[in-house]
């Protein structure tokens, strides 16, 4: 994948589109990053829907250089662009394209944002992980499950029989994943090291989760709003480990300014830890 030049400064425009989309951090996350590197690039939040994306697409100029997709795009998308890169194929979901002489590639950074979110954590090694919910960030919750090492993953849901493609994926990986209903989080034990939580807006699981998964393992809740969230506060009444949002939405943002500056998500940035470090300090 080719390296674009670097624009003239101001000429360069990039974008996070969803619907709703007033509420993203994005901007703030994106502006501390280009210029902590000295790019005058311009990143602005826009409301774009699935019925408006291709168009949207098909109407950007030279000037555009990438986007940020979030909910209701990363699944739209998929068809909408040239390529898309390994993770994004796994997930079926992609959060990032990038414009290249013409071209669109995809990507999704959702995976490797909650990877190293949770090694920021100290969560170095799963072999038992769960799922609570089949939300859009489910599938990226799993890969980056198998990617810690996990080979051991429960979903649960109030309709279990709508895990199927986390089942499908799980063999794709090499991971077992059983579904069970969202219920069973009541007496759930077992050496479970980690739970990642996908309930949309930080819905209540309308359960009391077992004291042994409580205490046993450490929640990673992907919702940075309306904290702390139901299940959230269960573990933080337990005296158990919990993380929010914030720190996935930051690394994946990351990752983001990877693929925009330098064209992956594996090439690291000049600079790396100060922009890391500006891109934290603009969500204080």
């Amino acid at each position: 994948m080719a390296n674009d030049p670097r624009p003239e400064r101001g000429s360069t425009r990039l974008a996070v589109l969803g619907s709703p989309i007033s509420h993203s951090k994005s901007p703030l996350l994106h502006g501390a990053a280009y210029r902590e590197l000295g790019l005058d690039w311009e990143y602005t939040a826009i409301e774009v829907d699935e019925q408006g994306l291709a168009r949207f697409l098909d109407t950007r100029d030279a000037s555009w250089r990438g986007l940020s997709l979030t909910f209701p795009l990363k699944h739209e998308v998929l068809g909408l662009v040239d390529e898309l890169d390994r993770v994004a194929q796994l997930a079926a979901a992609a959060n990032t394209v990038r414009f290249d002489d013409g071209r669109r590639l995809g990507f999704n950074t959702d995976v490797g944002g909650i990877v190293n979110s949770l090694r920021e954590q100290g969560v170095g090694a799963v072999e038992r992980a769960a799922i609570v919910g089949a939300g859009a960030t489910a599938a990226s919750a799993l890969i980056a499950i198998a990617g810690l090492g996990g080979r051991a993953v429960d979903v649960y849901l109030r309709t279990p029989g709508k895990a199927a493609a986390l089942v499908a994926l799980g063999e794709r990986l090499g991971v077992a994943v059983a579904a069970r209903p969202i219920t069973a989080l009541s007496d759930a034990s077992g050496p479970t090291q980690l739970v990642v939580a996908t309930l949309p807006g930080g819905t209540d699981p309308g359960v009391a989760v077992s004291e042994a998964l409580r205490r046993g393992a450490f929640l990673l809740d992907v919702v940075y709003g309306h904290w702390p969230t139901p299940i959230a506060t269960q573990w933080l009444e337990s005296g158990g480990r919990v993380a929010d949002g914030l720190g996935m939405l930051l690394h994946q943002a990351l990752l983001q300014v990877r693929v925009f500056a330098n064209g992956s998500p594996d090439a690291p940035l000049d600079r790396e830890a100060e922009v890391l470090a500006a891109m934290r300090a603009a969500l204080d």
